[in-house]
């Protein structure tokens, strides 16, 4: 069942880069650029690497986000057809550190693990 839940999570992180990556070019009125997608990047990608320290197994939070970036890179760089889907102006970075810096935070929180009792007297 853990395998199931860690596959669906990971599914999740890869629609979402997709999703995040193909509306970034998104701009209100046609003029004005909105990358709402960082936000929503800043917001799911950790979610997803909590969901998967705590339901899963702590070692197998670095899954989503190993995927997610994956997922922006490849796609982004070498998209459907070859054609460069990654903006190259300042949406990208912003999605890029959107996406990634929060959720590798959410993954040291997920990792640390506080010391034993035993270990902490003996140390």
């Amino acid at each position: 069942m853990t395998r199931l839940l860690l596959v669906l999570l990971i599914v999740d992180a890869a629609l979402l880069a997709l999703l995040e990556l193909f509306f970034l070019p998104l701009r209100v009125g046609g003029t004005i650029p909105f990358p709402i997608t960082a936000l929503v990047a800043a917001v799911t990608t950790p979610v997803l690497v909590r969901l998967a320290g705590r339901l899963v197994a702590p070692r197998a939070a670095f899954a989503p986000l190993i995927v997610w970036v994956l997922v922006v890179v490849v796609v982004g760089l070498f998209g459907p057809g070859g054609d460069l889907v990654l903006l190259q102006d300042w949406r990208a970075l912003l999605l890029i550190a959107g996406g990634a810096l929060p959720a590798a935070l959410s993954l040291g929180g997920v990792l640390a693990v506080p010391p034993k009792e035993g270990a902490a007297r003996r140390g």
